[in-house]
C-alpha cells in the first residue's frame, strides 16, 4: 500500500505545478528583484523559487543517493538566471523527485530512518519536514509578488 506516498507526491506536484504558474507570471526584469524588506530579508521571487525546488532536489537526491549535498551552489541566480533555465531546473527536480518516490514501495518505508543529513531521520518526516519548507519558500515567493505587484496568487 502506498496511500501516504502519494499523498506526498500529490502535495510535491502541487508545489511544482504552483511554482511553474508563479514564475510564468513573473516578468523577466523582476525575477531577481531583491525587496530587502524587513519582513523578507534580502530575498527575490526567483531565489525563493529555486530554494523551493533546490529542498525537494536535496532531500530525494539523499533518499536515493545518500548524497545531502546543498544545490545551494547550482541554484544561484547567475547559474539559472532566466525563466528557460528556471523551468529546465525544476524539469531536473520533478524528475529527482519521480524517482525518489518510486523508491518507495510501501508506506513501510516511511518508517526507515536515514542519516538525514546530520541525524537520523524517518522518511515520513523528512518529506513532511521537506514539503513544509518547500511551501513555505513558495509561500515567501507568492507573498514578494504579491508586494511588487498588488496581485495575489491565488494558492491551494
Amino acid at each position: 500500500m502506498r496511500d501516504l506516498i502519494d499523498g506526498f507526491g500529490r502535495k510535491f506536484e502541487q508545489i511544482d505545478s504552483e511554482t511553474r504558474v508563479l514564475l510564468g507570471l513573473i516578468p523577466a526584469e523582476g525575477l531577481f528583484t531583491d525587496i530587502g524588506s524587513v519582513e523578507l530579508p534580502c530575498m527575490s521571487m526567483g531565489t525563493c523559487l529555486l530554494r523551493s525546488a533546490a529542498v525537494v532536489e536535496q532531500t530525494f537526491g539523499g533518499i536515493t543517493t545518500r548524497l545531502w549535498d546543498d544545490p545551494f551552489e547550482w541554484t544561484l541566480p547567475e547559474k539559472l538566471s532566466t525563466h528557460e533555465l528556471i523551468l529546465e531546473y525544476l524539469d531536473e527536480v520533478a524528475e529527482t523527485r519521480r524517482h525518489g518516490l518510486a523508491f518507495l514501495t510501501s508506506d513501510e518505508d516511511l518508517k526507515r530512518e536515514l542519516p538525514a543529513p546530520e541525524k537520523l531521520t524517518s522518511i515520513f518526516t523528512l518529506l513532511l519536514e521537506t514539503a513544509a519548507t518547500a511551501d513555505h519558500y513558495l509561500g515567501r515567493a507568492a507573498a514578494i509578488y504579491q508586494l511588487q505587484t498588488g496581485n495575489k496568487v491565488r494558492r491551494r
